[in-house]
């Protein structure tokens, strides 16, 4: 009888791409709550950024983003629960995506290049969404790990660059 070798699903993730979902999610996470934190404790300059409706819309809901991600990335596909938080999930990029359109503080009532992320994750989500639909599994997994690396991961680290809001919360 010939042995059979175990493959893994089409649409699991390489090694090296759950290290770096892991490693990014998981630094952008910590960073993110210990700004949040230092905040919340007066350790950090108060800002009238942090009572910004739309601000507080997009904190709260790209931060869940992050680690939420993460479980629906490195948990098993296919199932109902990684249906569910999928969809939680893309309200969530959606969300964020959308309150960042009333984010512009920082140019005088511009938009700012971290800005080009929202119509790249709203058309990232639906071709995402239309992927999954029609069976294409493969392109609805490119699709958003598209969206994790880019909406959250880049556009999370560079929020955190000197002279933003973040870095303010965090080092200030």
């Amino acid at each position: 009888m010939p042995s059979q070798t175990l493959r893994r699903p089409a649409f699991d993730l390489a090694p090296t791409t759950r290290i770096a979902l892991a490693a990014g999610g998981a630094v952008l996470t910590a960073a993110s709550l210990a700004a949040l934190a230092r905040l919340g404790l007066g350790l950090a300059p108060q800002t009238q950024a942090a009572r910004d409706l739309a601000i507080i819309v997009h904190l709260t809901t790209v931060v869940p983003a992050i680690p939420l991600g993460l479980l629906v990335f490195l948990g098993p596909k296919g199932t109902p629960a990684h249906r569910l938080l999928g969809m939680v999930w893309m309200v969530l990029m959606g969300v964020t995506a959308l309150s960042t359109l009333f984010i512009r503080h920082i140019n005088d009532g511009g938009f700012s290049f971290i800005h080009l992320f929202v119509p790249l994750t709203l058309v990232g989500l639906a071709q995402a969404i239309t992927a999954a639909r029609q069976g294409r599994i493969a392109d609805h997994k490119r699709h958003l790990l598209n969206l994790y690396f880019g909406a959250l991961l880049i556009a999370g680290l560079l929020s955190f660059l000197p002279g933003r809001l973040m870095w303010a919360w965090l080092a200030g």
